[in-house]
């Protein structure tokens, strides 16, 4: 049986102070998702596990990036199951 640890035995952790929208997340990306409608599914998974709330959805169910707020760590095209989403390089 492994040993679980309680609340007291966790080291202390960084809280957030501000949200992405306060803070300019997306200037230091140097990758960024690109959607390709043909392959998604809108099962909406990139969303679910976007730590930055940079995905949102247009009248038709699709994901839409919020590069604003998209720092460019490639978790929604990691978990995206049809492969719909590709990091690519950033624009300069």
């Amino acid at each position: 049986m492994r040993p679980t640890l309680g609340e007291a035995d966790l080291p202390p952790a960084p809280l957030a102070t501000a949200s992405s929208e306060a803070i300019a997340t997306a200037s230091w990306r140097t990758l960024r998702p690109a959607i390709r409608r043909d392959a998604c599914t809108r099962c909406n998974v990139c969303w679910k596990f976007c730590p930055d709330d940079a995905i949102e959805f247009d009248g038709e169910g699709y994901p839409r990036i919020r590069l604003p707020y998209c720092k460019g760590c490639g978790i929604c095209a990691a978990e995206c199951r049809p492969g719909a989403i590709e990091m690519v390089p950033e624009e300069v």
